[in-house]
């Protein structure tokens, strides 16, 4: 009988899995298109919506992220972009105590 999956096991592949569902919706299904980023964060990350940002925050976002300029973001883009949001919530987070969060 095989063992279970681990937590960073299942995490890493829900980081895979989730790239994989929306870039695959138009064009090209290995990069993310400027809507299906758009619709990612929104329905992936919808506590940025809580943030009050100024215009055209998404678009210097997809700029940043676009490393080469091609208009869309590929794995590695987006790899990036999830380990400074990893780095981000872990400075926010380093006191608090060490809680797994629950599924959904």
């Amino acid at each position: 009988m095989m063992a279970p999956p681990q937590t960073l096991q299942q995490a890493l592949a829900v980081l895979v899995c989730t790239f994989q569902r929306y870039s695959k919706q138009e064009g090209d299904r290995f990069t993310l298109s400027r809507g299906e980023l758009k619709e990612l964060l929104e329905k992936e990350l919808p506590s940025l919506g809580d943030v009050q940002v100024k215009e055209g925050a998404f678009e210097e976002l997809l700029s940043i992220l676009d490393a080469n300029k091609d208009g869309e973001v590929d794995f590695q883009e987006y790899i990036r972009f999830v380990a400074v949001a990893c780095t981000l919530c872990h400075e926010f987070f380093v006191d608090s105590p060490v809680v797994l969060p629950r599924g959904q």
